[in-house]
């Protein structure tokens, strides 16, 4: 049976998704104010640079409530921030708003922060449990806790193939369509991931051949940043799009920018590279009816990924996860 504590932070991470288009490069973070099993206050960080889940929450307290502040317990998903950035440390206003518990779903990897929070709290007499619900909080800002560990990019790959396995069919030249294995509404599924990430990246040959737009056009929700892997020559590379020659520094430029989350969309080669340096955590493979007979074949996966399979929007889409 799910505990009390358990209730009120599975409610803190249903607010902390609700900054799931606009919180990056912060985290998303769900808070609630519960007194005498009543919340009366919540909030999450909705966007970068304004306030964060803690501030809404506290905030959000009626003034007929503000007195049970001093009873109250507060949940919060990641750990209170410790320092000042674009807004004042979180753990410092909970100690003034006289809140004597803070229960804690996960500590925050963040240099800056990283047990600092946790430790203002304790030192000001704030009873501080950690721990909560700590895998689904982790899993939540998963892209957030990889630039932080591994100072790289939570790389997504996706592609879609034809039930034979070919990604396209053999084109002689650009003014040649690739063949259509999307559905209307898959399509809608892959424009809803591109807006989940803050960059995007096809390979030299794909934006040759297709030259894409990789927005968000048919989802609401911010276009990511444009990036192509390979030599581009003078004159090809479109207006507001970023050339790289070699995975490992476009990686790194692009944790530099402080960009967390990389959907890399094709094509094959662009694809298979990633795969075989390791450096994907997620990959969604859209299965299309339709079978091509020859082709581009697709990318090899390798042995052993975690797998779900999903029906969902009239599409078979296969999850897998690295490790």
């Amino acid at each position: 049976m799910e505990s009390i504590h358990e209730k009120y932070m599975r409610r803190c991470l249903q607010l902390a998704q609700c900054g799931r288009l606009h919180a990056a490069p912060n985290p998303m973070v769900g808070c609630v104010v519960v007194a005498g099993g009543r919340i009366i206050g919540e909030g999450y960080h909705a966007r970068c640079g304004e306030a964060h889940a803690e501030v809404n929450a506290i905030r959000s307290v009626r003034p007929a409530d503000r007195e049970l502040l001093t009873e109250s317990t507060l949940y919060v998903s990641l750990e209170p921030c410790a320092h000042f950035g674009r807004t004042p440390p979180c753990a410092t206003l909970i100690v003034r708003s006289g809140i004597r518990r803070v229960v804690v779903g996960c500590i925050d990897p963040f240099a800056k922060v990283q047990g600092r929070g946790i430790a203002i709290l304790r030192e000001a007499g704030v009873e501080v449990v950690v721990g909560v619900l700590e895998e689904e909080c982790k899993a939540l800002n998963r892209r957030f806790f990889t630039a932080q560990t591994l100072h790289r990019p939570y790389i997504t790959l996706k592609w879609a193939r034809s039930a034979d396995g070919f990604v396209d069919r053999w084109r002689e030249g650009s003014d040649e369509r690739p063949a259509a294995l999307s559905t209307p509404c898959s399509l809608m599924r892959v424009h809803r991931l591109r807006a989940m990430h803050q960059a995007i990246l096809v390979g030299h040959a794909t934006l040759v051949k297709d030259r894409p737009t990789l927005t968000v056009r048919h989802w609401s929700g911010q276009d990511p940043l444009r990036v192509v892997l390979g030599r581009v020559a003078e004159g090809e590379l479109p207006a507001g799009f970023q050339a790289y020659a070699d995975i490992r520094t476009m990686v790194d430029d692009l944790y530099r920018q402080g960009v967390q989350s990389l959907l890399v969309e094709g094509g094959p080669q662009t694809l298979q590279s990633f795969i075989d340096a390791g450096l994907w955590e997620e990959a969604y493979v859209e299965l299309s009816e339709k079978e091509l007979g020859s082709g581009v074949p697709e990318p090899r996966m390798p042995v052993g990924t975690v797998l779900e399979m999903d029906r969902a929007l009239g599409a078979v889409v296969f999850h897998y996860t690295n490790g």
